[in-house]
């Protein structure tokens, strides 16, 4: 009888535990079904309220739509959006879920990638309205020298627009919180070095170059004098 009670006390333990444990389950599994039937939901809601703000223009006259392309994806920045979104959604279901089942450390997990999403559609947001006002400052910086009779206004359009992007880019990085400062620090260093370069090849060799190029971009002024 005393080995029958050994057996027997393990087993019903065993049994209460999976009662107690049973409905969470069930709970979690109808938060999963329910927060992935919301996220889809919330994707279709953001690519259509974000194409009736033509927001898929501003992402092709910004150039990222062909950049993605380029890169081989078949998506363009607005589904790109709502998918980032949508990983939000599930993200937060699966938060709920594995907290109700006790699974703290994966909560934890999940947590940081949640608050992860957030910064990195501001981040793309940021690269986009900047890549956007980088190719219209480009264009007024290449219609201004061409007014001004400057034959490389197309060259120094081109310098401005991407001097622009890589400022805003640094700016989204830097929000990201990707690498720390490693990535502003690196630019800084290259930047430097090629200001240094030019610096030394101007002062060394580039007398007659940098003369040339004021003939002929102030001709007028020049033969004025």
């Amino acid at each position: 009888m005393e080995s029958f009670d050994v057996i027997i006390h393990p087993l019903r333990a065993f049994l209460v535990e999976i009662g107690v444990y049973l409905p969470r389950l069930a709970v979690a599994i109808v938060v999963l079904i329910a927060g992935w039937l919301i996220a889809k939901a919330v994707r279709f809601a953001v690519v259509k309220a974000l194409r009736a703000l033509n927001f898929h223009i501003l992402t092709e006259r910004a150039g990222v739509d062909g950049f993605l392309q380029q890169g081989g994806s078949e998506t363009d920045t607005t589904e790109l959006f709502a998918l980032l979104v949508y990983w939000v959604v599930i993200l937060a279901a699966l938060i709920v879920a594995f907290n109700g089942l006790g699974l703290h450390q994966v909560t934890d997990l999940l947590t940081r990638a949640l608050l992860f999403l957030p910064k990195l559609l501001l981040g793309l947001l940021v690269i986009i309205v900047g890549s956007y006002f980088a190719g219209f400052v480009g264009k007024a910086v290449q219609r201004s020298l061409h007014n001004a009779g400057i034959s490389d206004g197309e060259l120094l359009g081109r310098i401005a627009k991407y001097a622009i992007v890589v400022f805003m880019v640094l700016i989204a990085v830097d929000h990201i919180e990707v690498g720390g400062g490693l990535v502003q620090d690196t630019f800084l260093i290259l930047l430097a070095g090629v200001v240094l370069a030019l610096a030394l090849a101007f002062g060394i060799g580039g007398r007659e170059w940098a003369a040339h190029l004021l003939q002929r971009w102030f001709p007028r002024r020049h033969s004025d004098d």
